[in-house]
């Protein structure tokens, strides 16, 4: 007979943590293990990953999931291959072969074909994905072998550079690093780029090495947390305020700053903006999000008095001082480079 399982003490944790997601995990089962790692009352990722898909995965604790659509809305900047000629029912190499065609393309063709997928373009969904169709994720649907109609949505191509590889004779690929807007499905850009050089594609690899702003050389991997002390873990954790690093600060005295808290408006000599951090003066700390329209500072997500005080009083999360200052974003790489 199994011993029972040891029951977890969990605490408050309040920051952001960098993953690099590992090959194989969803991005919730990811989570759940560094959440039970730091053993943290509450959390939330900032979008999935593909379980065939790597990289950066912010995950948020406490207070920090209050701002998580934040970086549901973000840029993002992946690195892929797709393999030439063969076409999956899923894009990706966990689908069935459904068609194989032989590859003429050229380096030359690859890079005309490149240009007609940078900017505004439309894509459909693929039918494996989470996107919801009358209450029904769709990947539902097509485990049930059934395929539903999907809109195309506009999505954004920012940057799109692509090479021609041959992993090996039979089978050459093209590499892509592709910067692109929230909503963008690689494993369809894979095969619609596949479509147009006329021989079809699916993904064979996938890795984000930037999100909002963080990149994949900030993060750290599942391997090395489960190796790490308590405290190590603890400090591996950046700042709820990492995740507002586009916004105007504005900073309130400690009768504005009950106030605000409050849900009160506030009035001052600011600009109008969309994207504000507020913090109290008194001892520094933040204390929500609002936008000033014509003068006044209108709260938006707050922290409750209790986070503040667990924050301030380090309680349970380790973050340090030198969390509070991020490295800048390393460059992206190359496409010689992936």
């Amino acid at each position: 007979m199994n011993a029972p399982r040891a029951r977890v003490t969990r605490r408050p944790v309040h920051g952001v943590l960098l993953l690099d997601k590992p090959l194989g995990w969803s991005s919730n089962d990811a989570l759940q293990k560094v959440k039970w790692l730091l053993r943290a009352e509450k959390a939330g990722h900032t979008g999935t990953l593909d379980p065939l898909a790597t990289g950066v995965l912010p995950l948020c604790f406490g207070a920090a999931t209050k701002f998580s659509q934040l970086q549901l809305d973000a840029d993002k900047t992946y690195e892929a291959v797709a393999q030439l000629g063969v076409k999956t029912s899923t894009g990706d190499a966990e689908g069935e072969v459904i068609e194989e065609r032989p590859v003429t393309a050229t380096e030359e063709d690859v890079r005309n074909v490149a240009s007609r997928f940078t900017g505004l373009i439309r894509q459909i969904p693929p039918m494996h994905s989470a996107l919801k169709k009358d209450g029904k994720a769709l990947y539902e649907y097509a485990r049930a072998g059934i395929e539903v109609e999907r809109d195309a949505r506009e999505v954004t191509i920012y940057e799109l550079n692509v090479a021609l590889v041959p992993v090996d004779i039979a089978q050459p690929a093209i590499k892509m690093i592709v910067k692109c807007s929230k909503g963008t499905y690689i494993r369809t850009l894979g095969e619609d780029i596949g479509e147009a050089l006329g021989c079809g594609a699916h993904l064979t690899a996938l890795r984000r090495v930037e999100t909002g702003g963080f990149h994949v050389s900030q993060a750290v991997t599942l391997e090395a947390l489960e190796a790490m002390t308590e405290q190590e873990r603890l400090r591996c954790l950046m700042p709820v305020e990492a995740l507002l690093r586009d916004h105007m600060v504005v900073t309130l005295d400690g009768e504005n700053a009950g106030r605000f808290l409050s849900g009160v408006r506030r009035r001052g000599n600011w600009p109008d903006t969309g994207l504000v951090a507020v913090y109290g003066e008194q001892p520094r700390a933040l204390l929500g999000t609002a936008h000033v329209k014509a003068g006044e500072l209108i709260p938006g997500r707050l922290l409750s008095p209790l986070e503040i005080e667990q924050i301030l009083g380090n309680c349970g999360t380790g973050v340090s001082a030198q969390h509070a200052t991020l490295a800048s974003t390393p460059p992206i790489p190359n496409i010689d480079q992936i």
